[in-house]
């Protein structure tokens, strides 16, 4: 099982909880999976080509997917993935 970190204004899809377990190879299967789990999600995090949308951050083992394979990064059991919303303001 993979555990995934779910940001406080993605937490009503997910029933509260901050924490869930999914599985799946790859991010973009992880995500598939959740949002089967907690309809409502793939749509907050992809944007309507199933690119993630620019102001979410993924995270596998604290390691930004970015620097990785973006989506296609392999997840394998005891991953911690986290999700992250950007943060902007300032003056």
């Amino acid at each position: 099982m993979i555990k995934v970190r779910i940001p406080t204004p993605l937490r009503p899809l997910t029933k509260g909880q901050g924490e869930v377990e999914s599985q799946g190879g790859s991010v973009e299967e992880m995500i598939n999976l959740l949002d089967s789990a907690h309809p409502g999600l793939k749509g907050r995090l992809c944007d309507d080509k199933g690119e993630l949308r620019r102001f979410v951050n993924i995270y596998v083992n604290e390691e930004d997917i970015r620097f990785l394979q973006g989506k296609a990064t392999t997840l394998k059991d005891g991953d911690e993935v986290s999700i992250v919303p950007a943060i902007a303001g300032g003056r």
